[in-house]
């Protein structure tokens, strides 16, 4: 490159940019590629299969071809590896008995958002100690997706942040964009390049548009800048994502009912979009009180058992333990108990589960 000659041009060998560069940055440090921890953290070709598998068959429920009941269910966050393998063993049997009526995806969430601060998740933060180790954390994280996939259970995720999928998203069934991020333009073209089908919530507010309109932005083609298997930044062209769908978690007032299914799906259907919802037990579906979730199962069942096949599905925070706990530096955790929000335990989960397979059955008789 020709030097410029300009009168006030800088020698950019001795400018200073520290001044105006990076000021807020307390430091940098290594990140491990997506290709190197994939490289080491391999998929079996058993996890292959079941990651294929059970995204076609959540395909196919969302298309219409499957009238099973899309059940997402777990710890409401992953802050344990044991105690998460041990949910997923019960899990598991549970899923089996019912087959013929749930398709059982378990949550393991990885990312937790947040209003204000806070834990931020197992891949931010996975000794729960404010180090931050996120090398550490991915890969704490993908070598739990594969002992979960190893019990033949696929897996849900949400989507926080946009460069940690390029790290686990191959071994993932199912995705979430949660209520804070479907407006964000840059989930949505995630979503639209994403390998397994996506749930985008409803606003905060409880608006369902923003998430018919994700689904709209999602299905769609993009183009954006993104990071590369071997760690370099380029620009992503996406096909677009059909297998999207909307999640009703409540907002200012609870939206489970059938008369918010109804408004739901009127609004999807003027947006030429499948008239379905998946329905959160949780969150301000229950007030914020985790018990409620089994009201709100037992409301959604008998909507499901008296025939309505737009509802595809739930999602329920369920622990091996009821309840939720703080992170308090040199005190002990309980094993099983959230520490994020609170969810019903897996005795409590049990008879949720079998009482949505006993409405699909009740909804095929119809």
């Amino acid at each position: 490159m020709t030097p410029t000659t300009h009168p006030q041009a800088i020698d950019l060998s001795t400018h200073d940019v520290t001044r105006i560069d990076d000021t807020r940055i307390r430091a940098v440090r290594p990140l491990v590629t997506p290709a190197l921890l994939q490289e080491w953290l391999p998929a079996p070709a058993a996890a292959e299969d079941l990651v294929e598998h059970s995204r076609a068959a959540l395909s196919r429920v969302l298309h219409g071809r499957d009238d099973r009941l899309v059940v997402v269910v777990g710890p409401c966050s992953i802050h344990d590896h044991g105690q998460a393998l041990d949910y997923a063993r019960r899990l598991k049997a549970e899923a089996d008995a019912l087959a013929g009526e749930l398709l059982v995806v378990m949550r393991v969430y990885f990312e937790k958002p947040r209003t204000t601060v806070g834990w931020k998740g197992y891949i931010n933060d996975p000794h729960l100690d404010g180090s931050c180790a996120i090398n550490d954390g991915l890969e704490m994280a993908r070598r739990l997706l594969l002992d979960v996939l190893a019990l033949g259970v696929p897996v849900g995720c949400e989507f926080l942040d946009l460069l940690s999928p390029q790290f686990i998203s191959d071994l993932v069934s199912w995705g979430a964009i949660g209520a804070r991020t479907t407006e964000s333009q840059s989930h949505r073209q995630l979503a639209s390049g994403l390998s397994c089908p996506v749930g985008f919530k409803n606003g905060t507010d409880g608006g369902v548009k923003v998430a018919a309109d994700a689904l709209v932005a999602a299905q769609a083609p993009h183009a954006f800048l993104g990071l590369t298997k071997m760690g370099q930044a380029a620009v992503f062209e996406t096909r677009g994502n059909d297998d999207c769908h909307v999640i009703l978690r409540g907002g200012k007032a609870p939206n489970y009912s059938r008369a918010d299914v109804d408004a739901a799906c009127a609004l999807l259907k003027g947006a030429g979009l499948r008239e379905q919802v998946m329905i959160d037990l949780s969150h301000a579906n229950s007030s914020k009180q985790h018990a409620r979730q089994i009201v709100v199962a037992e409301d959604v069942a008998a909507q499901v058992a008296a025939g309505d096949a737009r509802i595809v599905g739930v999602m329920i925070e369920s622990h091996l333990e009821e309840g939720r706990q703080d992170i308090v530096p040199g005190q002990p955790l309980k094993p099983g108990v959230s520490v994020t929000d609170a969810c019903i335990s897996f005795a409590q989960t049990v008879p949720v589960l079998r009482g949505l397979a006993e409405a699909v059955r009740a909804r095929r008789a119809a």
